[in-house]
């Protein structure tokens, strides 16, 4: 603009040799520059804040516009003026030198209008805002890929391993860990497999052992009844000898079929329950007579102790007989010639806590394992002389049926203890059955 100034344009105008144009050449010179501006206005401003030039209305020559100080730029002014019928924004600076131009101009200003700017910075708001809408949909897809691996993934697994065990293979287990509810999942499901898989090993190992324990008695059947029909015994006392021998195994087989029978209907829970108040005590001398003449033949001692102050007892009479059958007829079984067996009672709690003791023999027992189906501590005993291992499983689901609780230990004389714990009944004793409070046979 310094060289618009000069009569001679090309002058510069530091040689000293410029010479003022006339006014009206200084303005079309300032307005042909003007020009490029688009929207916005020229405008110089003499010492005194007043417009001497408007590139776009002369009508607004001589209206003085308040300047203030921009805090953001040094040597750079600010300002909102109206124009005409519209409202600016301006920034102003100085110009430097001595001014010689023919207007006496100070100061030049650039404004442009307050719609223009307003519609400038939305637009570029909304393109930054597209733009920043854009990386944010690029990274939420990113996420959402992500999330969905993370959740797909395991629960893919989880379909691929339940489809595993609905095959059989029951050994299946899937690797998800964490806190959160994926892991919880996984956690569960494996310990559904683990459970699962060990119900097949037991329901495997059941089936073999009922084979097992049916093909002795069958065979014996099946030879001794071949025997009387095919007439190969001859004498009277062969046939009576056979068919004691198939009397016995039928009993035996039946026997082992009502105590399966028993066992599936007690872990079902449909086995029928009458739990009435029950004389604990007068039921334990009554299981002693029973076993009373096995225990003489292998010169047993049998000793009862129950207090006077033992309440009686929550249970079914039927199925106390069953459990305490079975406990008696095993220690008498297994307990060594001329040793004693004792059937004690003492309140425990809210309970009346059972125990039968008897020396262990050379065949001890392993505590944790006696309630098993099938077991014997004595493999070499035959299933004729020391039943088929199914009457101590009964009698713990039975226990339990009844809100009670049946296991084995050893006390510190190596006697092996079986505990039956019972809820007390608050109702009378009934007078079925006399009371003892000790007995030794």
């Amino acid at each position: 603009m310094r060289l618009q100034e000069c009569f001679t344009p090309n002058v510069p105008v530091a040689t000293g040799s410029c010479r003022p144009a006339p006014a009206e050449v200084f303005r079309e010179r300032l307005n042909a520059g003007a020009a490029r501006l688009g929207s916005g206005r020229l405008l110089l401003l003499d010492s005194e804040r007043y417009v001497v030039y408007d590139s776009a209305d002369s009508e607004s020559l001589g209206t003085r516009i308040e300047l203030t100080q921009s805090a953001r730029f040094a040597n750079v002014f600010e300002a909102r003026a109206s124009l005409g019928d519209q409202d600016y924004l301006a920034a102003a600076m100085k110009l430097p030198g001595k001014r010689g131009d023919p207007l006496g101009a100070t100061i030049v200003v650039l404004a442009q209008p307050q719609s223009f700017v307003a519609t400038s910075a939305a637009g570029d708001l909304a393109t930054r805002l597209l733009e920043a809408g854009g990386a944010a949909l690029v990274v939420a897809m990113l996420l959402i890929l992500l999330v969905s691996r993370s959740v797909t993934r395991p629960l893919t697994q989880l379909a691929g391993a339940a489809e595993d065990i609905a095959a059989g293979n029951y050994s299946r287990r899937v690797s998800i860990g964490g806190h959160d509810e994926i892991g919880m999942l996984g956690s569960a499901f494996n310990r559904m497999a683990e459970a699962v898989e060990r119900a097949r090993k037991i329901q495997r190992e059941f089936l073999a052992n009922v084979s097992h324990e049916l093909k002795t008695p069958l065979t014996s059947l099946i030879g001794f009844s071949q025997a009387l029909v095919d007439g190969s015994l001859l004498s009277e006392a062969e046939r009576t000898h056979a068919a004691a021998i198939v009397h016995e195994e039928s009993e035996r087989v039946l026997r082992m079929a009502q105590e399966l029978l028993d066992l599936a209907r007690v872990e079902a829970g449909s086995i029928s329950l009458h739990v009435t108040s029950v004389d604990l005590g007068a039921h334990l001398q009554q299981e002693l007579e029973i076993v009373r003449p096995r225990a003489s033949t292998r010169h047993l001692t049998l000793a009862l102790n129950v207090p006077d102050d033992i309440p009686p007892i929550a249970a079914d009479p039927e199925r106390l007989h069953q459990i305490l059958d079975n406990l008696l007829d095993n220690a008498v079984k297994y307990a060594p010639d001329g040793s004693t067996v004792n059937a004690a009672a003492r309140l425990s709690g809210a309970a009346v806590e059972t125990v039968v003791s008897n020396p262990a023999g050379a065949h001890r027992p392993d505590p944790d394992r006696m309630f098993d189906r099938f077991y014997r501590a004595d493999p070499s005993r035959s299933a004729a002389a020391g039943g088929v291992g199914l009457g101590l499983a009964i009698s713990r689901q039975l226990a339990a049926a009844m809100r009670g609780r049946l296991w084995a230990d050893f006390d510190d004389s190596g006697n092996l203890r079986v505990h039956l714990t019972l809820p007390a009944s608050r109702d009378a004793l009934p007078q079925a059955l006399p009371k003892p409070t000790e007995a030794v046979a």
